[in-house]
């Protein structure tokens, strides 16, 4: 694995937007706000077409991660954030957005609708100066770097204009293949994803997508998707190419999800001996990998952030080199850590040199919601 961006000098805050304001987006900022490196990052704008209450709203009260740690109400147009301005518009289109007249440094896109490389060129045309997306690209052509934190965070460079983050699913992932692939050898892999349900899914039947099992109800069925898992981790970790298969089905939870990933191993190794490798790394990587002996559920991981939890008491070994594991990880909470982490990084290797022009908004200013 890469280590950390190392800590930047004492400079002025990256200045961030967010464009798309749904799961993403509010986790993002919600991650920001309880994150030990909030001072390292600023939101200073938001882009999503729903209107100014609402947003406020579903910011102070989340079903999933519960009321938000901190002040949250409506002033000038914008919303104001543990007293500070944040900056809101309504464009539904990338050119429609007024990104000239912010002073900012990156664009978080967690719109979740921009894949290609023309479709993310929209935003530099507009005057973003970067993007980070928040899934992966259609190609790997259609991104300058697709970054996992902790596996390629050297791969970042100051003249880079477009990068994703990945999927939450690869970056629970691709930390434990590749400490498989370092230390014992991967033959072949296979891995299930047993995903929570997500908004391409209606509530009971209708026509909400052309794949056809995606059109039944997500909380009365577990409903087998098409994933795109095995390619984003080869594009990560090109050594297992053409070593790795997987398959996906949506299971009726709002959050957490798991893998279980099977493995042919190239050496010997036994249970104890790769609970002893996974806790190793925990201690390596405590902000990226955790271990858990605990008989626990899927609702116990609700807002961890960690990119994958290895639970210990489910590892299995079968004549050596045959591996079963199931990794657990909150598909929200997990991967907006992830994007703030490589911001950060980014931020690093091209740091904000100019002085932060916006003061805070007194918490006496606004209105509450």
């Amino acid at each position: 694995m890469s280590s950390d961006c190392p800590e930047a000098s004492a400079i002025r805050p990256l200045r961030v937007a967010i464009n798309g304001y749904g799961r993403i987006g509010r986790c993002v900022l919600r991650a920001w706000m309880e994150s030990a490196h909030r001072h390292r990052l600023r939101i200073v704008a938001i882009n999503e077409p729903a209107d100014l209450e609402s947003m406020a709203y579903l910011t102070r009260f989340d079903s999933t991660h519960g009321v938000f740690p901190g002040a949250v109400g409506v002033i000038d147009g914008g919303l104001c954030i543990a007293g500070q301005a944040i900056s809101v518009f309504h464009a539904r289109e990338p050119a429609d957005g007024p990104w000239n007249s912010l002073e900012f440094d990156l664009l978080l896109e967690c719109s979740g609708a921009f894949s290609t490389r023309d479709a993310l060129q929209t935003f530099l045309d507009a005057g973003c100066p970067r993007v980070l997306v928040s899934h992966p690209g259609k190609s790997a052509a259609d991104v300058d770097s697709t970054i996992v934190h902790g596996i390629n965070d050297d791969e970042l460079q100051a003249g880079q204009r477009i990068v994703s983050a990945a999927s939450c699913t690869t970056n629970a992932a691709v930390p434990i293949l590749d400490l498989l692939e370092r230390h014992l050898g991967v033959d072949n892999a296979f891995l299930t994803t047993l995903h929570s349900v997500m908004n391409d899914q209606p509530m009971i039947d209708g026509y909400h997508h052309a794949d056809l099992r995606r059109t039944r109800s997500a909380m009365q069925s577990i409903v087998p998707v098409a994933t795109g898992l095995a390619q984003g981790i080869e594009r990560l970790l090109p050594g297992l190419a053409g070593r790795i298969q997987a398959k996906a089905v949506r299971v009726p939870i709002l959050n957490v999800s798991a893998i279980d990933l099977a493995v042919n191993l190239r050496r010997d190794t036994t249970q104890d001996a790769l609970n002893a490798l996974f806790a190793e790394a925990a201690r390596a990587r405590p902000d990226l990998i955790a271990c858990t002996n605990l008989p626990h559920a899927s609702v116990d991981f609700n807002h961890d952030s960690h990119s994958a939890v290895v639970d210990l008491g489910q590892t299995r070994v079968n004549q050596g080199r045959f591996v079963n594991l199931l990794i657990w990880f909150d598909n929200e909470w997990g991967f907006a850590n992830r994007m703030l982490d490589v911001a950060r990084c980014w931020a690093d290797r091209c740091p904000p040199s100019d002085t932060l022009t916006r003061e805070p908004v007194p918490p006496s200013s606004f209105s509450g919601v």
